[in-house]
């Protein structure tokens, strides 16, 4: 009987080396050919730096822009209840200022109320704070602080804006002949009745009583709207008992030129260079931040930045423009 023998099996192939552990997870896929050019190209700095100045001034021509309208008549608003809070308390407690030292004998603050004056035919009702700087009238009218306060003898002179920060003497012009005029002073009520309007060239006011008249000038721009061009002053005539007056250690027109109708106030040009400074460096910081973080983040957080610091810059350059804008 014939052993069968089983066929000679075909020889096994050679093991094929198995890849080293964790090599697929490390190797890096090749980033197709057409996303390479995709990739940012480095910052340049003088792109930055441009678009940085772009930022600052965009900043600033807004705030420009929301300063003298919206949002300085918000701000003329605030100040005016504030300083209307304030002028009442000090009336009911027998503190409202009756001269140019308040109460402990110190001269007062720039911006202090002195007066609430009330011009029915015109709807003017508005806090009078010390002073006629710029900076002053953005919060509502101001005494010049080398004349009398209302109701004394002699001639007491208030300036307000025509058109920014409130407007509260935009139809100055159009003040009718013998209208009353009252202010409430620490010493009583003071009413005026207006004798004239005058422009530039005009001759003064003759006035009809004696040395001891109290008399009343509102001043405040001529022209197009936020192009002053002249000034207009309202003359009135005291029509109430002449209240004392208390002795002043300075004589008439002490005063700085900021204090004066039409002028700039130049004590803001510290505050205009270091408001443009903090702007422009954040402005820079935006300009980084777009390119390493990314667009909409990078707007969502600087935009909200940017806006306040233009606002601060711009109004601070407001005070160098003249106080009668």
């Amino acid at each position: 009987m014939a052993v069968l023998t089983p066929p000679p099996s075909a020889p096994a192939p050679p093991d094929t080396p198995s890849p080293p552990a964790g090599a697929e997870e490390t190797a890096e896929p090749k980033e197709p050919a057409g996303r390479r050019g995709a990739q940012r190209a480095p910052v340049r700095p003088g792109l930055a730096l441009a678009g940085a100045a772009l930022c600052v001034l965009a900043a600033v021509l807004l705030g420009f822009a929301a300063n003298l309208t919206v949002v300085g008549h918000l701000q003329h608003a605030r100040d005016q209840q504030v300083a209307y809070d304030e002028l009442r308390k000090q009336l009911a407690e027998g503190t409202a200022p009756v001269g140019p030292l308040d109460n402990d004998g110190k001269e007062l603050a720039l911006g202090a109320p002195v007066a609430l004056l009330d011009i029915p035919a015109l709807g003017v009702h508005e806090v009078v704070g010390e002073g006629t700087t710029s900076g002053v009238l953005m919060s509502g009218p101001g005494h010049r602080r080398d004349t009398a306060l209302p109701g004394q003898s002699g001639t007491a002179v208030i300036m307000g804006r025509q058109w920014g920060y409130g407007s509260p003497f935009s139809r100055l012009d159009r003040i009718p002949d013998n209208a009353t005029i009252t202010l409430m002073t620490g010493q009583g009520k003071a009413e005026y009745r207006v004798t004239g309007i005058r422009r530039a060239g005009d001759a003064l006011p003759t006035p009809s009583g004696g040395q001891n008249q109290g008399r009343l000038t509102l001043i405040t721009a001529t022209g197009a709207p936020y192009t002053p061009s002249g000034v207009l002053r309202v003359d009135a005539e005291l029509t109430t008992p002449v209240q004392p007056s208390p002795p002043r250690e300075r004589r008439a027109g002490w005063i700085g030129s900021a204090e004066e109708a039409l002028k700039g106030d130049g004590a803001a040009w510290l505050a205009v260079f270091l408001w443009t400074q903090a702007l422009f460096l954040a402005a820079l910081l935006a300009a980084w931040a777009h390119r390493v973080w990314g667009r909409w983040q990078t707007w969502i957080c600087a935009v909200p930045v940017l806006a306040v610091l233009g606002l601060a810059v711009s109004a601070a350059a407001t005070r160098l423009l003249p106080n009668l804008l």
